[in-house]
């Protein structure tokens, strides 16, 4: 996947914004204003952070080199990706969304509800 692939997959999910809160270059995706993603979209090869259970982190890090503990982020609950020609988008996506729920799983019942149009 590249970064507008990456872009569009994240943007489908329900209550998603993009924004560049720190600068130019690293786009962060929000879920009612929490970041379940963030995209550098200077690296090269493409590297993004996706928060993460943080046993399935440690499994993820042993099993795939191109997964390492969250660049500037809290290495408990944060892996970094590089985004490689090796890795199935299908695992790509799948950790994506599992970013997306944990970070809705987070959020209180009523921005829940609202996020779920109930």
């Amino acid at each position: 996947m590249n970064a507008e692939e990456i872009r569009r997959y994240c943007l489908v999910k329900p209550g998603v914004t993009e924004e560049l809160p720190f600068d130019e270059t690293t786009l962060v995706f929000k879920v009612s204003g929490k970041m379940f993603l963030l995209l550098d979209l200077e690296s090269i090869p493409l590297r993004i952070n996706v928060k993460c259970d943080p046993g399935r982190a440690l499994e993820l890090r042993e099993q795939y080199d191109q997964v390492i503990p969250g660049y500037h982020m809290n290495k408990k609950h944060w892996n970094s990706v590089i985004v490689d020609d090796f890795l199935a988008p299908t695992d790509l996506q799948g950790w994506i969304d599992d970013s997306y729920r944990l970070v809705v799983k987070g959020l209180t019942r009523s921005q829940q509800k609202e996020l779920h149009g109930r």
